[in-house]
């Protein structure tokens, strides 16, 4: 699934491209950036698992994005959405390199996906965040999101069990 470039006030949340893959396993990969992401760090990857990445764009259902400045277009981070069949929800995800944390950019994101959310017609945007994610939480608090559930699920590849909250925010 493909949108045209989102622009925010620092970022241009630009269409996945075959390109990307590297960068983005480089952040969902790492044991400190990709924490509490559903998939497990791997030590090496493998051909097949780069062709998986590779082939994101192509994706008729997510939407995956790559964060970038704006000035010089270095990556900042990653981030998708899911639109519900009739567009009136999109379940939102983030993740921004650890070099560039505590500098607002996941808001920044964030914010750009839900008002993209909102310009397509959509009433509520749906995010899950990890119960432990002490940042993730703070941000979509800090933006109106409101807890409507909890999920929980094995990482995959190991025996960890984690809790999500699951977010809601009305645009309505």
């Amino acid at each position: 699934m493909r949108v045209e470039i989102i622009e925010t006030e620092r970022l241009y949340l630009r269409g996945f491209q075959k390109e990307d893959a590297v960068f983005a396993i480089s952040i969902w990969n790492d044991p400190e950036m990709g924490e509490y992401l559903p998939d497990e760090a791997m030590v090496e990857i493998d051909e097949v698992y780069l062709k998986e990445i590779e082939k994101l764009p192509e994706d008729e259902e997510c939407c995956y994005m790559i964060a970038e400045f704006k000035d010089t277009h270095e990556r900042v981070g990653t981030c998708s959405f899911i639109p519900s069949e009739d567009g009136k929800v999109y379940d939102i995800a983030y993740c921004v390199h650890m070099k560039y944390w505590r500098n607002g950019y996941a808001t920044e994101m964030a914010r750009g996906m839900v008002n993209y959310a909102k310009k397509q017609g959509a009433s509520k945007v749906t995010v899950r965040v990890n119960k432990e994610n002490a940042a993730s939480n703070a941000i979509v608090k800090k933006m109106g999101f409101e807890v409507i559930g909890e999920t929980s699920y094995k990482k995959r590849g190991t025996e960890l069990e984690f809790c999500d909250y699951l977010y809601e925010l009305n645009l309505k």
